[in-house]
C-alpha cells in the first residue's frame, strides 16, 4: 500500500469514529484489494504485510469495521462469511456453486428493499438479500473440457 492509500483508510476509520490503528488500516485495505475474502485470507494477508497479528486482532477489526457500515460481511451458504468495501448501496452477489468465487452484481429494481414479502408479519422490511447461484465462466469452461 503507498501512503497516499493509507492516509485514506485512515481518513475512513477517523469518519466512522475508529481509532487508527495499524491492524485496522491493514485489514481494511486488504478487503478494499480483494472483496469478498474471508477472515483467515484476510490474517494471511495482513500478517504478511505487519507480520506478528493476532487473528483475535484480525477478527476484532472485522467486528468493528462491519459495526460502523466500513465493510459489508456476507455468508454464502456452505462458506465463510466473507467481507467487502461495497456498501451503502443495494447489490447482489452471484456465487460459484463450483469453484466458490463471488461477483457483485447490481440490483435490478435498484432500490431497497428490491423484494418485499407476501407477509412482512409486522417486520419492516428495510433489506433483501439476494444471491444468485450458478457456475462462473472458468467452471463451465473446465465442465465443457
Amino acid at each position: 500500500m503507498t501512503a497516499d492509500t493509507c492516509e485514506e483508510l485512515a481518513a475512513l476509520l477517523r469518519t466512522a469514529a475508529l481509532r487508527v490503528t495499524g491492524p485496522r488500516v491493514a485489514v481494511l485495505g486488504e478487503i478494499a484489494l480483494h472483496p469478498h475474502c474471508d477472515a483467515d485470507t484476510i490474517a494471511t494477508e495482513v500478517r504478511a504485510k505487519l507480520g506478528s497479528i493476532s487473528t483475535q486482532t484480525v477478527y476484532d477489526a472485522l467486528r468493528a469495521l462491519t459495526d460502523t457500515g466500513l465493510i459489508r460481511r456476507i455468508e454464502p451458504a456452505g462458506s465463510p462469511a466473507r467481507y467487502e468495501t461495497r456498501v451503502g448501496d443495494n447489490h447482489h452477489h452471484l456465487v460459484c456453486r463450483q469453484c466458490g468465487s463471488i461477483e457483485d452484481v447490481d440490483c435490478a429494481v435498484g432500490h431497497t428493499p428490491c423484494l418485499q414479502p407476501h407477509s412482512a408479519r409486522g417486520y419492516l422490511v428495510d433489506e433483501a438479500e439476494v444471491m444468485y447461484w450458478g457456475l462462473c465462466p472458468l467452471c463451465q469452461h473446465h465442465s465443457a473440457t
